[in-house]
């Protein structure tokens, strides 16, 4: 390495201490994305229940269509 490299990544190194280049996010923005988080999970919950839900009832469609036919069987 030069010491002209060494220079300029020293002085690169100290700009970047002195002046961070993502400014931190407002109260009130944080506080709107916290409640935006909140929201999303509380969605998520509610169409992961919807889900199970469909899923149940699938289920127990095919169980009571496997019965039936079952049973259409054994009448012939």
């Amino acid at each position: 390495m030069y010491p002209q490299q060494l220079q300029q990544w020293r002085d690169s190194a100290t700009q970047a201490l002195v002046e961070p280049t993502h400014k931190r996010a407002s109260a009130q923005q944080t506080k709107e994305d916290r409640r935006r988080i909140r929201e999303l999970e509380r969605e998520l919950r509610r169409k992961d229940k919807a889900l199970a839900e469909t899923a149940a009832l699938l289920v127990l469609s095919k169980k009571v269509s496997a019965i039936f036919n079952k049973d259409k069987g054994e009448d012939e």
